[in-house]
């Protein structure tokens, strides 16, 4: 299975790229894994919320196979705990998924045809995070439910 982190906005800041590319690379020890940061074209910033939510609906869905199993990171999603995420991604691993994609929304959050496509919407907490921090947290907790899956000494709960 491969697992890919799929962001609507801008790259990494500075700030939050080693983070990322840290936890990015320990995940690789168990998973194929990737980045994909998909950006609207410069010219629409003057789109009101929902025409801007709907430009990055067509580009998510001009990269997403029938077959992906994907996941709507999404404040009104249902919570998960490290271990539950763990279970999560290795049922979905057993299931043979071949892409497990998580999706962070833009700054207006996620179309509604997107959230109706994705298989299960997430809620990381209930607080609100900066963008750019949901890509660490993200990259952290998928890094920690692998240690957990394989019963390793990261996780201490």
């Amino acid at each position: 299975m491969k697992i890919e982190f799929w962001s609507l906005g801008k790259s990494h800041e500075l700030y939050i790229q080693t983070g990322v590319e840290d936890f990015t690379a320990r995940i690789r020890h168990y998973f194929s894994v990737e980045w994909r940061i998909l950006t609207p074209k410069k010219n629409t910033g003057s789109s009101s919320p929902e025409k801007w939510k709907k430009l990055e609906s067509t580009l998510v869905f001009s990269s997403l196979r029938p077959d992906d199993y994907l996941v709507a990171l999404d404040e009104k999603g249902s919570p998960l705990s490290s271990v539950r995420l763990a279970r999560f991604i290795e049922d979905r691993s057993n299931e043979s998924i071949k892409r497990l994609i998580f999706l962070i929304g833009g700054a207006y959050g996620l179309d509604e045809e997107i959230q109706s496509r994705a298989k299960f919407q997430w809620s990381l907490s209930a607080l609100t995070f900066p963008h750019q921090l949901v890509r660490l947290i993200l990259a952290e907790q998928v890094y920690r439910a692998c240690s957990i899956i394989r019963k390793e000494k990261y996780h201490h709960g």
